[in-house]
């Protein structure tokens, strides 16, 4: 048997696509009969191992939960989605419950490799935490469990999210730094990369607008490119006097770079953040960021996906949970 084999593989054998190879080897509907029986020899000639007792799960529950996050939110320098998932392991417990992690490769992602803990029924349920690309989403949603998206959401309005307020707190954020006098704003965040970075952005601009402040191109900096990766920061020529960062870790980058340009900070120019992670406090000076309740991500979280596992038929669409703002030296008044 050949582990190796991915639905993609079957569907570029069959000749349709990842969601229609997933539905027909999960028994859901939209494929016809014919069709299922096809693909499914095929996936036997190649060696695919088939979930054919995926919906039997309902009859008895494993009392486990896996916890997807890509693999590059797990890099040695990033810790804010192994923090909530430790939050929802430990919640989990109270609830009778574990929680699996899976790190989601970047091979398996793209060849839409599902994980070993879907084939061997080893949960009720998946929460997927951190942005996963759509083609990865649609497989995900076409499978038995329930699942639920943390800290990010898509166009896929029937998959329940939980996500953190980024909007108004990078908007409270924005409007801080111009009560403090600053009105040449940069933002840094590329804004195609994942939902919360759109959304920050967003909150930024909005109290631009509001305060009647012209959006500059020039001052929208890229930090990450196609693949999640971060990137050199370019600093602009003309220096704004404030700089909003989608993340902790990116304004830490900013900070260095700036630093490292002989620039004073908050001196010269004030930085701030988002999170509230490691990196605001690694900073020097500490930042000033938005603290990102982890404890509520993780129990709203929690609570959805085990009412979803218990009711199948229970939505709950979009769960906003605020944060606060965590003032400290990284900003002077102008």
């Amino acid at each position: 048997m050949n582990k190796n084999i991915t639905m993609k593989n079957i569907a570029e054998q069959v000749g349709v696509s990842t969601v229609t190879v997933s539905k027909a080897l999960n028994d859901k509907e939209g494929v016809s009969d014919e069709l299922k029986a096809r693909i499914k020899a095929v996936a036997s000639e190649m060696g695919y191992r088939v979930n054919t007792v995926a919906r039997s799960m309902r009859e008895g529950l494993t009392y486990n939960i896996g916890v997807i996050i890509p693999e590059r939110f797990t890099g040695p320098d990033q810790s804010f989605y192994l923090r909530v998932y430790q939050e929802i392991s430990k919640g989990l417990e109270d609830y009778g419950y574990y929680g699996i992690l899976h790190i989601l490769s970047s091979s398996d992602e793209q060849a839409l490799q599902l994980p070993r803990i879907y084939y061997d029924r080893k949960v009720d349920g998946f929460i997927l935490l951190g942005q996963i690309s759509k083609p990865y989403i649609e497989i995900m949603h076409a499978i038995e469990p329930p699942i639920l998206f943390l800290d990010f959401y898509d166009d896929h309005s029937d998959i329940d999210a939980v996500v953190s307020d980024n909007f108004y707190g990078a908007y409270e954020l924005t409007n801080y730094l111009i009560r403090q006098g600053h009105r040449n704003i940069a933002y840094v965040g590329s804004l195609h990369a994942t939902s919360s970075i759109q959304d920050r952005f967003l909150g930024y601009y909005k109290s631009l607008l509001e305060h009647h402040i012209a959006l500059r191109q020039d001052w929208v900096i890229n930090d990450r490119n196609e693949h999640g990766n971060y990137i050199d920061i370019e600093i602009p020529d003309e220096l704004p006097t404030a700089f909003v960062c989608n993340c902790d870790q990116v304004a830490y980058l900013v900070v260095q770079k700036l630093q490292g340009m002989g620039y004073r900070i908050p001196d010269d120019c004030s930085v701030v953040g988002f999170d509230n992670d490691i990196y605001a406090t690694l900073t020097v000076p500490h930042l000033t960021t938005v603290e990102v309740n982890m404890k509520q991500l993780a129990q709203t979280s929690i609570q959805s996906i085990l009412s979803k596992i218990s009711t199948p038929d229970t939505k709950f669409g979009r769960i906003v949970v605020k944060g606060k703002i965590i003032y400290r030296s990284s900003v002077a008044k102008m």
